[in-house]
């Protein structure tokens, strides 16, 4: 850990890795980790999990976490936050993995946090380049961390369970339960993931409060048109209103249940909470519009859509309707 003269900078320097070694089932963020650690990541094992999952575009990473756990000497927690936390974990040497919002078209994604400076008030993020890294305003850090409430991930090797044993990390055994639920959906095999899902909920007390865990059963509810999804996203919403992805989960139940007014309601409470986090959400929110007989609202949020997501495949067609 390196510390400025005056105490005020706090900071982990970590291997630089290529961005080119940013695998589905071994994402970046667990590669940089595991180096820190002292670990090489097993390409083998890496490539033989890839072939399970084609040309699936994303990470994995209750993958990477199972390849650090069973082929290098690591171990893993994933459990709710805090920037007191954060904070601490750095002071212990431990760099930490934080799941924050995306852009354009990328929904969400995972950074490491390597530091913090306590008079800028500013949080340090890993950059894949050299001599580079981020430095996010701590007040924005945390109002974007908490859109998915503060998901954490540890990685550590064994000496240092000593120090950790005497914490408490919240909702660790639900959050791993929702990250397998996903593993488990993104192969087709959803109805597995159902019963992992209420097999997590029935034993562990703190399970039904956990927004991951909720927003993995609410989106299979809602991929099967079963209306109890929204009680579900409702939940979430009531224990965390920052929680954007349960505002365009309902978004999504009510447009295609043709209840346009409630759908463009739970749309804009999403881009309310964050206006660039997810393009595609303003497409879904200008065909609101046009079924409503607004069409200028439509076409101001078609704009915002081709704007986010320049390469998107339906461009011409939002276009013409644009200009109209």
């Amino acid at each position: 850990m390196f510390k400025s003269e005056d105490g005020s900078i706090h900071q982990i320097s970590l291997p630089l890795v290529n961005k080119n070694e940013d695998k589905t089932v071994f994402p970046l963020v667990i590669n940089v980790i595991s180096r820190f650690w002292g670990e090489e990541p097993p390409n083998l094992e890496i490539d033989t999990r890839a072939k399970n999952y084609g040309g699936y575009k994303g990470s994995i990473l209750v993958e990477g976490l199972e390849i650090i756990e069973k082929r290098l000497k690591l171990s893993s927690v994933i459990y709710r936050g805090s920037i007191s936390d954060l904070k601490k974990r750095l002071d212990q040497g431990l760099p930490v993995i934080v799941i924050l919002p995306g852009i354009l078209d990328t929904i969400q994604f995972a950074t490491i946090v390597c530091g913090y400076d306590e008079v800028e008030k500013r949080i340090i993020t890993y950059i894949p380049e050299p001599d580079s890294f981020g430095a996010i305003p701590e007040d924005k850090f945390i109002e974007e961390w908490k859109q998915d409430d503060f998901l954490t991930i540890l990685i550590y090797p064994e000496e240092v369970k000593e120090i950790l044993k005497n914490d408490v990390f919240s909702f660790y055994q639900s959050n791993r339960a929702a990250l397998e639920a996903e593993r488990l959906k993104i192969m087709g095999r959803t109805d597995e993931a159902m019963d992992l899902i209420q097999e997590t909920l029935d034993r562990f007390n703190d399970a039904g409060k956990n927004p991951h865990l909720l927003l993995m059963l609410a989106g299979i509810l809602n991929e099967k048109n079963d209306p109890k999804c929204t009680e579900y996203y409702e939940k979430i919403i009531d224990s965390n209103p920052k929680y954007y992805l349960a505002y365009r989960g309902l978004g999504n139940y009510y447009l295609k249940k043709g209840n346009y007014s409630t759908s463009n309601k739970y749309y804009l409470e999403a881009v309310k909470i964050s206006p660039t986090r997810y393009g595609p959400i303003y497409k879904n929110l200008g065909l609101t519009y046009m079924h409503l007989g607004d069409n200028l609202s439509a076409k101001e949020a078609f704009k915002q859509y081709i704007d986010q997501v320049p390469e998107a495949k339906d461009r011409n067609s939002i276009l013409e309707f644009i200009n109209s």
